[in-house]
């Protein structure tokens, strides 16, 4: 569907600082959010299933080795470890599990690997099943597709123009021949950025309108956390009423997407995130993040709950990588929330269910670089002042 706004529109909405004026425009895209996908969810959680030691140098990220920050390490995880994450997910309440490795490709032997990881969270258990694994082949992508794969994320990051501010080794144009890959496969895309990476408002809406343009089945929606050591070290946090504003202008120019709040929605929207998601919200990660800590999930399900919308987990999760999760969009009802196992606090002391995340605190060894290349731009790596 073509966006519900147009640019100069997105460019006036931008433009809004009144606080009543913004909750005007989050009801607007309340509306649009509802419109289209009543009260269902799409709630997922994900592994770092290899970490550290990236070649590329996107300037957000503490894993490069252009980055002066601690680099945080492990190597491909075992199908097993995968599946033991997987089921914690699941428990947890996630609708879809995001599988994510470093780096802008696998080797053979790691992608072998995560291959029999993805069969087995296809086998055992209910959840959808996400790949991120950087820039892959169409013959990559079908070969993710036959193992389990529905869908296949992969960043754009920022809009065009601003590109080259971000990193110089991932080429732009190489983002888009992935998202092209993954389609030409037969596998839905997730694809979306990072918003206060230094990019002006005018550079915001153009993104929006690109990623309108690569017509995505999921956007996932992350603001810049600030990792001491890299080149966006030291920018500060985004006001939240303003990273909610931006969230329901591309609401509005991408209307039959599935938006996810991502990374950094913790530390930018602090008190706003409920607000977040009558802004336009489908879910979010649960969880937390590649190395970083996010929301307690029964924090989430309520905040999803409280406003109407249903996080019910689905028999055949699996069956349609879409919502499928509200009255008559599966055959039958929609089933109900299985408290009993959702809810921690009702388990019997001593015994019952045993929700582990992935959990970047404990799980993650971080290891200090001996030498940081210079990045081809000069640009300096920066801790908050």
């Amino acid at each position: 569907m073509p966006p519900l706004i147009s640019r100069e529109e997105a460019l006036d909405l931008g433009e809004l600082e009144s606080h009543a004026q913004i909750e005007a425009l989050i009801e607007r895209a309340w509306r649009a959010r509802v419109e289209r996908f009543a009260d269902a969810t799409d709630m997922c959680s994900l592994v770092n299933a290899k970490s550290g030691g990236c070649a590329e140098d996107c300037g957000f990220c503490a894993q490069s080795r252009f980055a002066e920050a601690e680099t945080p390490l492990h190597a491909m995880m075992e199908p097993e470890q995968i599946l033991e994450h997987a089921r914690a997910a699941e428990a947890a309440g996630a609708h879809r599990f995001c599988m994510v490795t470093q780096g802008q490709g696998l080797s053979k032997r790691d992608f072998e690997k995560y291959l029999e990881g993805v069969r087995l969270v296809a086998s055992e258990t209910n959840l959808k099943r996400c790949a991120s694994i950087g820039h892959i082949s169409v013959d990559r992508a079908r070969a993710l597709r036959e193992a389990g794969v529905q869908r296949v994320h992969h960043n754009v990051e920022t809009a065009e123009s601003y590109y080259g501010e971000v990193t110089s080794t991932v080429r732009y144009e190489g983002r888009l021949r992935t998202i092209a890959a993954v389609r030409e496969a037969g596998l839905e895309t997730c694809v979306g950025g990072i918003l206060n990476l230094g990019e002006t408002r005018e550079q915001r809406v153009e993104m929006a309108f690109e990623l309108a343009a690569i017509n995505p089945t999921s956007v996932p929606i992350n603001m810049l956390n600030p990792r001491p050591g890299t080149k966006f070290g030291d920018r500060e946090f985004m006001d939240p009423w303003e990273a909610v504003k931006w969230i329901a202008i591309f609401r509005l120019i991408l209307p039959d997407a599935l938006f996810r709040l991502c990374g950094g929605r913790v530390e930018n929207l602090s008190d706003l995130q409920r607000l977040a998601v009558r802004a336009g919200i489908n879910g979010v990660m649960m969880g937390n993040f590649l190395t970083t800590l996010g929301n307690e999930p029964a924090e989430d399900r309520e905040m999803f709950s409280d406003l109407g919308l249903n996080v019910a987990r689905q028999p055949d999760n699996a069956a349609n990588p879409r919502p499928d999760n509200r009255s008559g969009w599966m055959e039958g009802e929609t089933p109900h929330v299985i408290d009993e196992l959702l809810d921690r606090d009702a388990v019997p002391p001593g015994g019952g269910l045993e929700v582990r995340l992935w959990d970047p605190s404990t799980q993650l060894r971080f290891r200090a670089k001996r030498s940081v290349p210079p990045r081809a731009d000069g640009a300096p790596n920066r801790v908050p002042a």
